[in-house]
């Protein structure tokens, strides 16, 4: 038999789950730093980025959506249905680092007037679709932009290997330079006479 739930317990478990779905359609905040030049802010950026990684798309709370008709195909449903979404975040938002910023404005989603990134999608027949491909295209975009910045320090392993590949490559190049040399000094006139 089920039991029967008295309106506070429903209150009180609607509370539990509203607040969990907060824990769970948030995301990291980033570092208060513009530059990444010591190694102290990369290693914090390197920290939020993977955390941003993991969350692999945006919350809509965090974004404006706005729907409307879809073009191209689809006869009666394009016509009736709202199914394009567009997601406009303003680039100052907390949840978008500082260092990504400046790269934000130099992208193709980037809109002056509004100072805001405006990701829109019409890929699909479903609006909820739709939702979540624009909510992944500006996790992305914002993802893309915050990588470009944060440099990591080769290995051990890696900096031998770049070693050996520009010894290896001074060898080549000396040894052509000597072969070519060699090929001049035969085609001098040197003891020909005239």
């Amino acid at each position: 038999m089920i039991p029967r739930t008295t309106r506070e317990s429903w209150y009180a478990l609607t509370a539990t789950w509203t607040r969990k779905c907060r824990l769970i359609h948030t995301l990291p905040i980033p570092p208060s730093t513009a530059s990444l030049s010591c190694t102290k802010d990369q290693e914090g950026a390197k920290v939020w980025l993977r955390s941003f990684e993991d969350a692999k798309t945006v919350p809509k709370n965090l974004v404006e959506l706005t729907f409307s008709r879809s073009s191209g195909p689809g006869g009666q449903n394009v016509n009736k249905v709202e199914t394009k979404v567009s997601a406009r975040c303003r680039v100052d938002a907390p949840w978008i680092p500082l260092w990504a910023r400046e790269s934000l404005v130099k992208t193709p989603y980037y809109v002056k007037t509004s100072h805001s990134l405006l990701v829109s999608s019409s890929a699909s027949r479903s609006q909820a679709r739709n939702i979540d491909d624009s909510l992944g295209k500006m996790h992305a975009v914002v993802m893309d932009a915050a990588k470009n910045f944060i440099t990591s320090e080769p290995s051990a392993e890696q900096r031998q290997r770049v070693a050996n590949l520009e010894k290896a490559h001074d060898n080549r190049r000396r040894l052509a330079k000597d072969q070519r040399s060699a090929v001049k000094k035969m085609r001098s006139n040197k003891g020909w006479s005239e």
